[in-house]
């Protein structure tokens, strides 16, 4: 099961260091199913966070393959990963990118972090870019707490409902519980 992810950018009345209100915009990422979902979590998230007003000022769909948060760090970085393939028939290289949003303290750890989530990739790969990202907090749909069992109810019933407009069959989620982790299977049919 992929996540798509969306970038919400919301404005709201910040307090800086010196103690003075500003008015900010900055972008949180929000794991949904659509862009009504996504304004709908944004929402809940945000309100939980500022007491004060705040505007959604825009979503879009978020360019990144994958999302690996890391303890310990507080800022995110966007690393370019270049997949290389050989073409044997041309005889010439072949490289797709990704984008992964990966949480680190600094560049290099980003880049250390970044191998890390890539060392078990079969084929090479390159990283020429990594640059500091202004995202400030990522919502994941799932986080693995207890209280995903409500979520996961929520988002099935989301799901089966935009798959009977679209009348498109998916393979359904079933959670299983093991030693205080939650982990999501799809069961395939055939």
């Amino acid at each position: 099961m992929s996540a798509t992810w969306y970038e919400c950018k919301i404005k709201y009345r910040k307090i800086n260091d010196s103690g003075v209100q500003k008015v900010t915009t900055e972008p949180y990422l929000v794991d949904a199913i659509s862009y009504t979902e996504a304004e709908s979590r944004i929402n809940e998230e945000m309100s939980a966070y500022i007491s004060d007003e705040f505007k959604i000022t825009n979503i879009k769909v978020a360019n990144y393959a994958e999302i690996h948060p890391f303890e310990n760090s507080d800022r995110w970085f966007k690393s370019k990963v270049s997949l290389i393939a050989y073409d044997e028939e041309s005889g010439k290289e072949r490289k797709t990118s990704m984008y992964l949003l990966v949480q680190a303290n600094d560049v290099k750890e980003a880049f250390d972090n970044t191998n890390q989530m890539m060392k078990d990739t079969m084929g090479e790969y390159s990283i020429p870019t990594i640059s500091e990202s202004p995202i400030m907090d990522v919502f994941p749909y799932f986080s693995g707490e207890e209280g995903d069992l409500e979520k996961l109810e929520r988002f099935n019933a989301l799901k089966d409902a935009g798959s009977t407009k679209n009348e498109t069959k998916e393979a359904p989620v079933v959670l299983e519980k093991k030693l205080d982790t939650t982990t999501l299977i799809l069961d395939e049919e055939e």
